[in-house]
């Protein structure tokens, strides 16, 4: 009998870890790396919402609170929508959880059976596809390159739907292209979707509020709000208000789906953390400038870092439209140095110039490489010039 399930040897190493545990070795080692591969701001989370998480605490807010987060958060989260977004939504359709990550996981563990398809459009999030295989469900990737600015088009989602396909995910804007689908787009997509009425819509948004040029936010739900009864929103603290160790992620949805995922939530986890139920309340409701003092330092850095990067001999890097990071095309280059995957390419830079970046291949697209410049300007100068003596060597 063999020791490990069926559905954990389906889901293979992450490139990511395996990145990552080779740049805490040269550190440990005492190499001078310049890691540009985190998914997270750089910048400290606001004072005013951690002081809300110390207030919890003084206050004795340290007990188990309701499996799907308080009503405070809730109702915050539901003002939220309905400001951001003109979404409405009642206190029986929120839940919040340990970050995106699980709302994502508890969807995919609440309607997925085995044999049901997900449609991930490539370059994706490193863990959707992974958590389709834990619920027993297959991937099925739609790739969109670097000429069509890393977006599907309505045909190519028309074309992969079937019979057996159970959701769809959504990303926008992307993690790791930095991608947003305008209003046109989610509403050629909207038009498919109504088509097939047995398909369910997970829209992932947790890059809303960082937005790098003027290419606007939408919900699919704010094209086509017909497809409420089927699309599950989610979101989440860490990204916009530098809160990922507080780890508060939350989801709108159907009442019956949202009920399942709390099943599924209350057979795991339970609660997320109580204090920080309060911190991302506060950041709910509280001032929204901080959002705009990281933004004005990313959009800086995106446009110094996307023009060196087109310098390097070999790279081909078009601008992001959200989040923070680059993902740019490494083909010619990596021809010229004799790699033959991306992941080669990564390491012997990791190796030989100090420089941690992300292997796209992670993320479903081979011959492209992902910097994060959630870094200092400082670090992300010194690390592409450091690329670029590894490339002309």
């Amino acid at each position: 009998m063999p020791r490990l399930s069926n559905r954990v040897d389906r889901v293979k190493p992450s490139l990511t870890l395996i990145i990552t545990a080779k740049t805490a070795k040269l550190k440990q080692e005492g190499k001078n790396i310049i890691s540009l591969g985190a998914g997270e701001p750089d910048f400290g989370t606001p004072e005013h919402i951690k002081m809300a998480g110390i207030n919890a605490i003084n206050n004795g807010q340290t007990r188990y609170t309701a499996v799907d987060g308080t009503d405070d958060l809730k109702n915050a989260i539901i003002k939220k929508f309905a400001r951001d977004n003109q979404l409405e939504f009642a206190l029986n359709q929120i839940l919040v959880s340990s970050g995106g990550k699980q709302s994502f996981y508890n969807l995919c563990q609440a309607i997925l059976n085995d044999g049901d398809e997900v449609i991930i459009p490539a370059p994706y999030w490193v863990s959707y596809p992974d958590m389709a295989l834990l619920a027993g469900a297959e991937p099925i990737i739609i790739k969109a390159s670097i000429e069509q600015g890393f977006k599907i088009t309505a045909k190519q989602l028309e074309n992969a739907i079937t019979k057996k396909t159970k959701l769809f995910v959504l990303n926008s804007p992307s993690n790791p292209t930095g991608a947003i689908y305008t209003f046109q787009e989610l509403q050629q997509i909207a038009d498919v979707l109504k088509k097939h009425p047995h398909v369910f819509i997970a829209s992932d948004d947790i890059y809303e509020h960082i937005l790098l040029t003027e290419t606007p936010f939408t919900n699919i739900l704010q094209v086509c709000p017909t497809l409420a009864d089927r699309t599950i929103v989610m979101n989440g603290v860490s990204k916009a208000y530098s809160m990922t160790g507080w780890r508060i992620g939350y989801a709108g949805g159907p009442v019956d789906i949202i009920a399942a995922m709390r099943k599924v939530q209350s057979q795991s986890t339970s609660n997320p953390c109580s204090i920080s139920q309060a911190a991302a309340t506060e950041a709910l409701n509280g001032p929204q400038e901080c959002i705009q003092t990281m933004l004005v330092e990313f959009k800086k850095r995106h446009k110094v870092i996307v023009e060196r990067i087109n310098e390097i001999n070999g790279f081909k890097c078009i601008h992001a439209e959200g989040a923070f990071y680059a993902f740019f095309n490494i083909a010619e280059a990596m021809q010229k140095k004799g790699f033959a995957t991306d992941t080669e390419m990564a390491t012997a830079i990791l190796e030989e110039e100090d420089v941690a970046l992300v292997p796209g291949s992670a993320f479903g697209a081979e011959d492209h490489l992902r910097i994060s410049f959630a870094t200092s300007m400082e670090n992300l100068i010194n690390a592409l010039e450091r690329v670029d003596t590894f490339i002309n060597s």
